[in-house]
């Protein structure tokens, strides 16, 4: 199982306070990584921190709003001399609405360090179109596409870059269709596995491609989505 072992790494993972990214932040912490957690109100003492110190791994939390593009260059650039082992580009959020009523509107170390694993969070809908997410759709699509783009120019340089595509999972972002019976029981009815994803569905495939055991791994979108893609 030593593949597995991330002892000595350190994983930045956007997202961690809650869901997905939380899950992912703590899978990697109980491999063996130390954590840079980003999040938009992520402070001191949260619980994703103490899940992670618990395990006698570090934790460095920082709160950064990925919705204004100056704070997140002048946190790029702040961790440009850092060059994490591991990169889970997790942060986001749904906007729900027709598409009329949408607004419009870093791993270059990594690389020159000449090893490190990237792993975005996909979707569902970096395959489908989905029903009044017309801004997620688009840009989940387009992380399927420069998650590809960047395995194509980086694999060579010793990076893995891959995604995690979500099926449904309960947290805060399906808040609204858990909700909805009809949406619920029509979604439901679609998944073999018969149930909605828990963040801890990712822990196990985040360690996967964060570890040696996906080293010839590049440009994969892994589906955790209790079969939903293969209904």
């Amino acid at each position: 199982m030593s593949m597995f072992d991330l002892t000595g790494k350190t994983a930045l993972v956007t997202g961690a306070k809650r869901g997905i990214g939380r899950g992912m932040a703590e899978a990697l912490a109980a491999a063996g990584a130390d954590i840079i957690g980003v999040s938009a109100t992520l402070a001191p003492g949260s619980d994703v921190e103490q899940a992670v110190t618990a395990m006698g791994r570090r934790f460095t939390a920082h709160a950064v709003d990925f919705s204004d593009r100056a704070a997140v260059r002048a946190f790029a650039d702040a961790m440009a001399k850092t060059a994490p082992d591991i990169l889970i580009n997790n942060a986001g959020t749904i906007k729900r609405a027709p598409a009329a009523e949408h607004p419009t509107a870093g791993g270059a170390k990594t690389a020159e360090r000449g090893s490190g694993k990237i792993i975005f969070t996909a979707s569902l809908l970096t395959f489908q179109g989905g029903i009044t997410v017309p801004g997620y759709a688009a840009s989940k699509g387009g992380i399927g596409q420069l998650t590809k783009a960047l395995a194509n120019e980086w694999a060579e340089k010793g990076v893995n870059v891959n995604a995690i595509a979500p099926g449904y999972i309960a947290t805060d972002n399906t808040q609204a269709l858990q909700d909805d019976p009809a949406r619920s029981r029509a979604i439901l009815e679609r998944i073999p596995a018969g149930r909605w994803g828990t963040p801890a569905d990712f822990g196990g495939p985040a360690v996967f491609l964060a570890s040696d055991a996906a080293r010839y791994v590049h440009g994969e979108i892994l589906t955790v989505d209790g079969g939903w893609m293969g209904r």
